[in-house]
């Protein structure tokens, strides 16, 4: 690895391009090394999670909408356009705004793969994007094997910028990583010059640096859409910088730029790690996936709860409890506990997806079920029963300094999203446990391999798809190395017959 400085610098500086972090991003995109095994098969695996979540998305109001604006875009005259998630692969829209439906689709239910350290990150948000470019220049003489490699080139600009710059400190939005990931991955898929990368990698940081209030008080649809804009606009960069049209110059670095003006100011320093030239890109291995539908800071709780309800089942009755103290790091506690200091975090009427960063109503439904579901724990009804709106209002967070550092660390051994539980009961008794990471991630109780994955696909799918579907999506993805230009078509599902007619999506203006 190599260790790249960045700071601002002054117009009169005259910042080299090789010194500018946008170039160096470009530089490993332009990279033709070869893939490890490994990284292959963590690929295959997340392409899988990916259609997973999407399946199960299909028909929900934002993934409707997104996909009813993707097919009234037709592709252009000057490629194959791409597929539109659940409908066949003959019916094609426009390359941007397939990747649109996909992205929506993907992230509507918060359930794919993540990565946290400096910044937060949905790294499997690079597939689609990645995969509509694919499929729209196929002809070009594209294979599965390019699509794997654009696809960890994704992962490794946005894990790499994830460990070192901090965008949440400064309510930015986590997507102004994903932009230059996603321009990056489409570099190397199609094998573009670094220059060309470049600019497109500050024309998509430029366009996709938002707040953060998609994911503060009542939580929106947008929340679902914010990822799947950066994917479309870096697209658009990519085909901008093809045809020569050049980008803000240095995007990061400049006197008006992105760290002098959006993060933390003109004499900040940061250190970014890099893949040196030649060095195989593997951070995909650093991210792991999610068992439940929820932000992965709950997922550790959710095991933990469940833990908890069998070895002490009366934590789940409000009566006998007097209250909950959850002890995490400052991120938990401020985004997703109550230092948020959101009020809708205890409202039975939030939106589903404030509750799913609502640490205490989750817990709380994971205490009393013994379980998580991605629709029935979300579902209005099951948010204002009685006694769990009781137990949810009993339990708070606490930030606690060793539980924050184990989350900052750079040490995998050590790095950690859970924290510990004081359960304060009613007769004056306390049960206390404590989790580090959740039993799904890589040094969890049960890490998930090749077979949870495509156990969570075809539970996910099951009367979405069809099972032949179901089989074929399967068995294509597993050979994602070995798919020529014609199969690439083949990476997407197709709902079961009349699925999609129940969601139709209201008129627009398109």
């Amino acid at each position: 690895m190599q260790i790249h400085h960045v700071r601002a610098h002054r117009s009169g500086d005259e910042l080299a391009r090789v010194d500018q972090l946008a170039w160096q991003l470009a530089r490993l995109a332009a990279d033709e090394v070869e893939v490890d095994g490994d990284v292959t098969e963590m690929v295959i695996n997340r392409v899988i999670d990916n259609a997973a979540v999407a399946a199960a998305s299909l028909v929900r109001a934002a993934p409707a909408a997104a996909r009813a604006q993707a097919l009234a875009h037709p592709p252009s005259t000057g490629g194959a356009g791409a597929t539109v998630v659940g409908v066949p692969p003959t019916h094609r829209a426009s390359v941007e705004w397939a990747a649109w439906a996909g992205g929506v689709a993907v992230r509507e239910l918060d359930y794919h793969d993540t990565f946290l350290s400096a910044e937060y990150s949905h790294p499997g948000d690079n597939i689609p994007p990645v995969v509509a470019v694919a499929q729209h220049a196929a002809a070009h003489g594209l294979t599965g094997l390019d699509v794997v490699r654009g696809i960890a080139t994704g992962y490794e600009v946005q894990i790499d910028l994830s460990r070192s710059i901090s965008l949440h400190r400064h309510k930015i939005d986590h997507v102004a990583h994903l932009g230059p990931s996603v321009a990056a991955g489409i570099g190397t898929l199609l094998r573009l010059d670094p220059e060309v990368i470049f600019q497109a990698i500050g024309q998509a940081l430029h366009v996709t640096t938002a707040t953060r209030q998609s994911r503060k008080g009542e939580i929106s649809s947008w929340k679902a859409y914010a990822p799947a804009f950066a994917g479309k606009m870096a697209i658009e960069a990519v085909d901008r910088a093809m045809r020569g049209q050049t980008s803000p110059t240095p995007i990061y670095e400049g006197e008006d730029g992105v760290i002098a003006w959006l993060l933390d100011g003109p004499d900040a320093t940061y250190d970014v790690q890099l893949p040196a030239p030649g060095e195989p890109k593997r951070a995909i291995l650093d991210s792991f996936t999610k068992e439940y539908s929820a932000e992965y800071q709950a997922q550790a709780w959710i095991d933990l709860a469940r833990r908890l309800r069998k070895a002490h089942p009366q934590v789940a009755d409000p009566g006998q409890v007097a209250s909950i103290v959850l002890r995490s790091s400052q991120h938990t506690h401020d985004v997703i506990g109550s230092g948020s200091n959101d009020p809708q975090k205890y409202s039975p009427d939030a939106s589903r997806e404030t509750l799913d960063h609502s640490i205490p109503y989750i817990f709380a439904v994971a205490l009393q079920d013994g379980a998580w579901d991605h629709e029935t724990s979300y579902a209005p009804e099951r948010a204002h029963r009685p006694d769990t709106v009781a137990l949810w209002r009993k339990i708070s967070t606490r930030e606690d300094p060793e539980w924050t550092r184990r989350y900052h660390s750079l040490d995998p051994a050590e790095q950690a999203f859970g924290g510990a539980v004081e359960v304060q009961l009613a007769d004056g008794a306390l049960i206390t446990d404590e989790i580090a990471v959740a039993d799904a991630h890589p040094l969890g109780a049960r890490p998930f391999a090749r077979k949870d994955y495509v156990l969570k696909f075809r539970t996910l799918a099951q009367g979405v798809l069809e099972p032949a579907e179901i089989d074929r999506f399967i068995e294509t993805a597993e050979r994602l190395p070995e798919l020529t230009a014609e199969e690439l078509g083949g990476l997407t599902v197709v709902a079961a017959p009349g699925l999609l007619e129940d969601a139709a999506a209201p008129k627009g203006l398109f």
